[in-house]
């Protein structure tokens, strides 16, 4: 079952009664109610939101992924479960004893991906994404000569024009693809905890001070699926991160996503692809599972 999407944009109270979250307006004193495993993600925005402990405790022993935004309404941290696989203390070890080698064969996989995918959506949206296939074809173990880097400069000029530079402080759709590769990454976050793996060992990307390293090299060929998203409110206009671009950009864990001949929304495709990271680790499976655009 697909897992519902909650977004918390006004001033409310959380509590947990019969196994259902509890959601009472503070202001109108409305109450509404869910049940607690029908929920997949949650987006706690206003700075007013209360939630009580055994609230969030259930959540996370459900697997919820809860995100918290800061004063400036951007998602900041989350709330995960720690112990949501029952064969962690197996699967951490094949994680850490993970060769060099294979981190960075896994790691070529990864970068392919996401470029023939950036081509895919270029293509779709009548674009030169034909250029690109040079570089997702000839990736070196490791990417050793940066393709990913080389092919993302093209990317952006082609799908936003020349004049477009890709920034996390840049002005628009800068920030509309910020808060939805914030939200990508909390998803992929919670599928990567689902697969028993833990999210600070990375296989590329590292940084004493980023928690989750293993969810920035995973979701990298999913964020074509926010750019499609980004790139579509745009044409219609939209240029600010504004309540109805959120709600948009929070649909992207219900787009479909087609592994061969395979269709699921992307919430079950990212837990195909942390599974299938599993499967290496343990010497079962050579190859990620990732979806083509």
């Amino acid at each position: 079952m697909v897992k519902r999407t909650l977004f918390f944009g006004s001033s409310c109270r959380l509590s947990l009664k019969n196994c259902q979250l509890v959601i009472e307006n503070k202001e109108t004193g409305e109450i509404k109610t869910c049940p607690i495993e029908d929920i997949g993600y949650a987006v706690i925005e206003d700075q007013s939101v209360s939630i009580t402990i055994p609230a969030m405790d259930a959540l996370a022993k459900n697997n919820v992924a809860v995100v918290f935004c800061d004063a400036k309404k951007m998602p900041s941290s989350m709330l995960l479960n720690l112990e949501s696989n029952n064969v962690l203390a197996e699967v951490y070890k094949t994680q850490i004893e993970a060769s060099v080698p294979l981190k960075k064969n896994l790691w070529k996989q990864i970068v392919s991906a996401k470029i023939e995918n950036q081509a895919r959506l270029l293509n779709e949206l009548g674009k030169d994404g034909d250029s690109l296939k040079p570089y997702y074809m000839n990736v070196k173990s490791g990417d050793s000569d940066n393709r990913e880097g080389i092919a993302a400069r093209m990317y952006w000029r082609l799908l936003f024009g020349s004049d477009f530079v890709r920034s996390r402080d840049g002005g628009m759709p800068n920030g509309m693809l910020n808060y939805g590769y914030s939200i990508l990454r909390a998803g992929m976050a919670r599928a990567i905890m689902g697969s028993g793996l833990f999210p600070a060992f990375g296989l590329f990307h590292k940084n004493r001070y980023n928690a989750f390293p293993l969810a920035d090299d995973l979701m990298e060929p999913y964020r074509p699926y926010v750019d499609q998203i980004v790139y579509e409110l745009v044409s219609r206009g939209i240029n600010k991160l504004d309540i109805n671009a959120k709600q948009e950009l929070l649909r992207v864990f219900f787009k479909d996503t087609t592994f061969g001949t395979i269709t699921r929304p992307m919430e079950v495709g990212l837990s195909i692809t942390t599974a299938s990271l599993v499967k290496c680790f343990n010497g079962e499976a050579k190859q990620l599972s990732f979806p083509i655009l």
